[in-house]
């Protein structure tokens, strides 16, 4: 039934060559319009999981807490200290550069010219709060002695470490910014990492003074800046394709073919993104060209098809048309495996990884109509004479009489050795795979390289401050109107009492630590009352002082938080944390109130990296069950289901394993390199194991069979899988530490999933046959050419 199907649509295809090409160009024509106007554009929230308990915690109190979407600038001195007239001019100046940058919540705007860095002061009236730099202060009129009483009043604050660097070297400036503006629109942060840089950077930097920023904002900024160099880098693994599928055909023709055809699924790709409102993601930026890697490998299957067939002696025609028919149900079978990959993304509940998940779908997809149909329909109207074929076949046999040596692995007792070998591997990658890391195991922007200029500043800053860059505020939820319940406030202050012991724990700052801080002030600063207050009337006059303070608790004092300052946000470090809360929530159950994790942008990461680690499992049975199920509606045979899927599994852990041995956590950005992994692997199985099915059908035994489908695939797959390793092993230069990375998995994943492809693939075929033999006739998978 299928076969007949496929037999109509070939007829069709081919009949009307000039109506369906007609169709592609003016298709390819109205997508390209389109895909000229895609933007890459990023976005804060879309890097949220929805729905997940910390965000819905993070959403609640957003406005009441410090912004997770912060942006940080230090003015550091190349020379001497702060403290001199140029020195605060130059913070006051960078001050208001920052606070009058667009989408920047001003009166959360923090340095020490801003009204909300003050000192409480004990009088005999209780405490005076006075700004570090008093209002009346300008900065051209600010002498010596009033620099001298800002830096007294800094120390006197307790801003040493928070505001001014240990040593006095560095001031810091920070601010929260919205990701929507008042007018209703999204930020563009491509555009304002430029702003920033124009605006804060460039201004103010000189040979005096540096200017350090970090922060969501400028982080994804330079990720973006970086990934635009990514099309040199397809530039230059195309490059390569091109010359190596010339030196694998030696047709010009045929060299452009597949490359035009895979690109043509990206116009189709970006046009489609365009047209339903999406823009390109930055760390998604590599998808595409991913994508456009397992058109260039169909494509190379198609030229070795027809260029066999040419040299049987048929015509391009009937070469181009037994070249649809006979690779239409493995290459269908092989994409649809890889859509569904990538639809399974659609698991974690991430804006971003969704995006990325519809953005690879579409290409995938599109691939079965460029690879599959436009490329054999195109292949057909071009001539080549009989003498070509022979020529590229002699050369194409000489090239693969090794493949004879390896064809050997079909022979029983070979067969037995291999999979021995292969279970012995399979077992250690599952062993040494097992305590891979979800998350990031680097300090700074794991997608950047060490030496790159945010995280240079990144590192410069955590050490001249006390305070992490990284922090995790931990939310204690009390009744409403809880002013006068001094229960919330000592459950806040043990809390905080036994997170500082907690490893990776920095500093705390809390609303417990204030109301310590304030109650002793108000008692002559009696070390004695340095305590949270349990007269219901004193701990509510203290609460309306602290509700002065953004940042640590609601007005009712219904939520007060306690914000943990983290020396990183490697994913071990956040774990820790998170998993010294929880212990510490349930030992300390008390009626009324309850601890909710997590906001900050540590609560953030978690929450990301918690819905990675939940949907990784479960996404993968579902591309494994997508597989076995289409192997066995295709071929009805489980002999074939585990003889494509198990080398598939080993390559799977294998890749774990290498992500372990090289520091590569599991994030949103290698996860879907898995995924590609699974996608492509398998192409490699389904055209082995349709050519077996072929030969088992015309009569010939396993051993034979598989001898022949080695020989006819065999050198193309070898190929394809090479070249692109090659290809994609050049984003090992990138400036992008998350393409660099991509790259070398990517590359290892190719060339591991051949190896199972044509090892463990034959010696499972042969052993499965042997234990359990046919009883029936195989049925052929589609149209056999001899």
């Amino acid at each position: 039934m299928l076969i007949r199907v496929i037999g109509k649509l070939e007829r069709w295809l081919f009949t009307h060559r000039a109506i369906t090409l007609i169709a592609f160009l003016l298709f390819t024509a109205v997508m390209g319009a389109f895909a000229i106007q895609l933007r890459m554009e990023a976005g804060f929230e879309k890097q949220i999981p929805i729905g997940h308990e910390y965000i819905k915690t993070f959403q609640k109190y957003r406005d009441d807490l410090l912004g997770a979407n912060r942006l940080t600038v230090v003015v550091r001195a190349k020379h001497g200290t702060i403290w001199n007239q140029e020195g605060l001019t130059r913070l006051y100046r960078v001050t208001q550069a920052v606070a009058y940058l667009p989408n920047v919540d001003r009166i959360g705007v923090q340095s020490l010219w801003t009204p909300n860095s003050f000192v409480n002061e004990i009088t005999e009236e209780g405490f005076r709060a006075e700004p570090i730099i008093p209002g009346t202060v300008t900065p051209e009129n600010i002498s010596a002695s009033q620099v001298e009483a800002a830096r007294k009043a800094t120390d006197q604050g307790g801003y040493m470490g928070s505001l001014v660097s240990r040593d006095q070297k560095a001031v810091m400036v920070t601010a929260s910014i919205n990701e929507v503006g008042a007018d209703g629109k999204v930020l563009d942060y491509v555009a304002y990492n430029k702003l920033i840089e124009e605006k804060v950077r460039k201004p103010f930097e000189d040979a005096g003074y540096e200017i350090q920023i970090i922060g969501f904002a400028k982080q994804i900024g330079d990720i973006a800046d970086g990934a635009q160099g990514v099309l040199l880098f397809c530039g230059i693994a195309l490059l390569l394709t091109g010359v190596a599928v010339y030196w694998y055909c030696h047709s010009l023709r045929f060299t452009i073919l597949p490359i035009a055809c895979s690109l043509t699924s990206l116009v189709w790709q970006f046009g489609t993104l365009k047209l339903l409102g999406f823009g390109l993601d930055p760390l998604a930026v590599l998808v595409p060209f991913l994508v456009f890697a397992i058109g260039v490998s169909h494509g190379v299957q198609q030229i070795n098809f027809i260029v066999r067939e040419l040299a049987h002696g048929k015509t391009t025609e009937e070469a181009a048309r037994h070249s649809f028919t006979g690779l239409l149900i493995p290459g269908t079978l092989a994409l649809v495996t890889a859509f569904v990959s990538f639809i399974t993304l659609l698991l974690i509940p991430i804006p971003m990884i969704r995006e990325l998940a519809i953005t690879a779908s579409l290409g995938v997809g599109y691939k079965i109509l460029t690879n599959l149909v436009m490329l054999p329909v195109v292949a057909s109207c071009f001539t080549f004479t009989r003498e070509y074929a022979q020529k590229a076949m002699r050369k194409r046999e000489s090239r693969a009489r090794w493949l004879l040596v390896l064809a050997r692995i079909a022979e029983p007792r070979n067969a037995v050795i291999t999979l021995f070998v292969v279970a012995g591997i399979f077992s250690a990658a599952v062993w040494e795979s097992r305590d891979r890391v979800v998350g990031t195991l680097q300090p700074g922007a794991p997608e950047l390289r060490p030496d790159a200029r945010f995280n240079r500043d990144a590192v410069s800053i955590a050490g001249s401050f006390d305070v992490g860059l990284d922090w995790l505020t931990l939310v204690v939820e009390g009744p409403a109107n809880s002013c006068e319940l001094p229960a919330v406030g000592q459950y806040g202050d043990a809390l905080a009492y036994d997170m500082k012991t907690v490893p990776g724990v920095v500093s705390v700052s809390s609303y417990a630590g204030m109301l310590r801080t304030y109650n002793q002030g108000y008692n002559e600063g009696n070390p004695k009352m340095g305590v949270v207050p349990i007269d219901p009337g004193n701990y509510s006059s203290l609460s309306a002082e602290i509700n002065r303070v953004r940042g640590y608790m609601r007005p009712d004092c219904s939520m007060t938080a306690v914000h943990l300052y983290l020396s990183d946000h490697k994913a071990s470090t956040i774990n820790r944390v998170i998993a010294a809360a929880k212990s510490f929530a349930a030992a300390h159950k008390t009626e009324g109130l309850q601890l909710r994790l997590a906001a900050g942008n540590a609560g953030v990461l978690a929450a990301t990296n918690d819905e990675v680690e939940k949907s990784e499992l479960p996404m993968m049975l579902y591309v494994y069950l997508a597989i076995v199920l289409l192997v066995f509606v295709v071929y009805r045979d489980l002999r074939a289901v585990v003889a494509c899927c198990l080398p598939l599994t080993v390559g799977t852990f294998i890749g774990y394993w290498f992500m372990k041995e090289f520091e590569i956590g599991l994030t949103v950005a290698t996860l879907p390199v898995m995924v590609l992994a699974v996608g492509i692997g398998v192409d490699y199985a389904f055209y082995i194991y349709n050519r077996l099915q072929a030969h088992l059908a015309s009569g010939e035994p396993i051993v034979k069979a598989l001898e022949h489908s080695i020989l006819e695939v065999g050198m193309a797959t070898i190929f394809t899988a090479i070249t692109l390793a090659i290809g994609v092993a050049t984003w090992s230069f990138s400036a992008l530490k998350f393409q660099a990375d991509m790259g070398k998995l990517l590359a290892f994943m190719f060339v591991v999933n051949l190896v199972m492809a044509m090892t463990a693939l034959p010696a499972l075929a042969v052993v499965l046959e042997k234990i359990f033999p046919r009883r029936r006739p195989v049925r052929a998978p589609g149209v056999l050419s001899h």
